[in-house]
This record gives C-alpha cells, structure tokens and sequence, in this order.
C-alpha cells in the first residue's frame, strides 16, 4: 500500500490506519481479544501498517491488544496513541506516556495526541503551553515522534501550533459527518497538517449493514450516536440507497467506497476500526478503488441530504 507524510515529520502513514477504540471493549458489544489480534494483524498482512489506539480504551486494553497483534514487527509498523483530556498537565502527561509506552511494549510512540482538549468531559483545565511542553520534552528525549490533537477547533489547534509542531489532526469526519471541511480542514490544508478521520465509516451507518431503527445491544455508544436516530437515520437511508449504484459501478462495496471518497479528500486519511480479519482486509482494498472527479463530486452531493441538517457541533453522539 502506498504511504504518504505524517504532516512535515519523517514518518509514513498508510492512507487506511486501523482503529482500535472497539479493541478496549468498554463501550462496546461482543468484542472477542484474539478475534481483534487477528483481525489488526491480519489488516498489517493486508498493508495497513498503521494502527491509532488511546489509553482510555478500556484503560489501556487497547493499547496491550496492538502490541499483543503487532510486538514482531514493531519496526515496520506505526503506533498512534493518545493521552486523554484528565492528563494534561505537565507531569501527567508524562507518566501517561510512560504507561502507554508499557502497555504498547515499546521504546518509542510514532505519533502522540491530546485526545480531547482540556476542559472536555468536565476535566480540569490546563493551559496548552503546559501540555505542549510535555509533548515537546518527550519528543526531545525520543519517546515520541510526533505530536498530534484530537477533537480540537481550527481556532485550538492554531492555539497548540504556537507551543509546538502539530503534525496531526484527528477529527470525527465522514461522507455523513463533515464540520472539520469548514472548520480546521483549511488550517491544516496551508500548515501541512495531516487530517487523521476517525468514525471514517459513520461507526458503521456507511457500511449499509444497519437498517433503519436498528436496535443496538445494551452498552453500545453507537444507540446514542446522532445519525443513527430520528431524521438523520431516515435521511441516511436514502442517501445509502443513491450510494449503492456507484458502489456497484466499481465492483465494491459502500463502506470500501466512503473510505475511497474520504482518503480523496485534501490532507485527508481514514481511520478505520476493526472487529475481525474480514472487515480488515475489506478496508485495505478501499486503496484500490479510484474514484474520479466528477464522481467524488457526485458522493459528496447526495451525502449533502445528510449533513446539511446537522448543527456545528462536532461531538457524535447525544452524552
């Protein structure tokens, strides 16, 4: 698979880069660990050698199922990782650091986050040069490579860029889910930030696998997810129903050809999540389907029935 430059590091990312929130198992159904090692080596077979995870997915089960997948080949692969909006001061973001660097079994983390800016889910908040800092320090000592944030404005991130490189961005954006366009996209397109889309699939609405009032099992966020209800579930039917023709056309299938409109998009790579080898290596063939101008063009208008009803706020889901 080809890579392409993470921002203005060194490091090459895959277009595709497996997610792992799902590996964590909190917040999700039904999650088997070997079935996830399998399914994240066996996307690493397909060519997807990068993987981004968190240490709030399951309080660092995440973290160990990547390395538990990946530990063999950790020099041919690229770790993301994140340190949550709880951790941000100075030396806080150390110590989650080193966890994260214990959980993942390895020396160094290719690519660093701020997961959500400080002040979110009620946390204390930090001013972004403290944080910066510590990111900054921990890049100088070799234990990261590069540094990224996540669900962060265009104004916030211009804000970390003053304390830092920022290398990444790693926003909600979807055919379904696309406020970062108007918002950060602009910022990142003229800093050469690289734009890491996570819920790259509308947490699976794009796979045309859920139909309309589908019934999540007890203890799966996605019941409370935006587009999965009222209205936009009723609107993204329809827009699916426009989509399938173009999959056809192209002899895939509609989550393959989200990824391909979504990895077409300036700066733009898709994170992907996993639950077993099938969906992997459905995800690595995204790479393949090349879709022409016009016919990005024509994705992006019937989506447009979809998102011209969503407000600006970026957050996915009714918490």
């Amino acid at each position: 698979m080809e890579t392409r430059q993470l921002g203005k590091s060194e490091i090459q990312i895959t277009p595709i880069i497996t997610g792992t929130w799902q590996a964590g198992k909190a917040m999700w159904t039904d999650i088997d660990d070997q079935e996830t090692i399998k399914a994240i080596r066996d996307a690493y077979e397909a060519g997807i050698t990068t993987v981004d995870t968190a240490i709030v997915y399951g309080k660092g089960h995440s973290e160990q199922i990547v390395a538990k997948a990946l530990a063999d080949v950790r020099d041919k692969v690229v770790y993301a990782t994140k340190v949550f909006a709880d951790r941000l001061k100075y030396n806080q973001v150390i110590e989650s650091c080193e966890e994260s660097l214990t959980n993942l079994n390895t020396d160094y983390i290719d690519l660093y986050q701020i997961h959500w800016p400080s002040g979110a889910f009620n946390s204390e908040i930090v001013p972004i040069e403290e944080t910066m800092q510590a990111l900054v320090k921990l890049q100088e000592q070799g234990k990261i490579r590069a540094i990224g944030v996540s669900n962060f404005s265009g104004a916030q991130l211009a804000e970390a860029s003053g304390y830092g490189r920022i290398d990444s961005l790693q926003p909600p954006y979807s055919l379904f889910w696309r406020q970062v366009e108007t918002d950060a996209m602009p910022y990142c397109i003229d800093n050469q930030i690289s734009i890491l889309a996570y819920s790259s699939l509308a947490q699976g609405l794009l796979t045309g696998k859920f139909g309309l009032n589908h019934q999540f099992a007890e203890g799966d966020h996605r019941s409370k997810n935006k587009l999965f209800n009222g209205e936009n579930a009723q609107r993204a039917q329809k827009a699916l129903s426009e989509l399938r023709p173009l999959a056809e056309n192209h002899n895939c299938n509609l989550a393959q050809l989200s990824l391909a409109w979504l990895i077409a998009q300036p700066q733009t790579n898709a994170i992907a999540g996993v639950r077993n080898s099938s969906q992997a290596i459905s995800n690595a063939q995204a790479t393949k389907v090349q879709l022409s101008a016009a016919e990005i063009s024509k994705i992006s208008q019937i989506a447009q029935q979809v998102t011209d009803h969503l407000d600006n706020n970026p957050v996915m889901w009714n918490w």
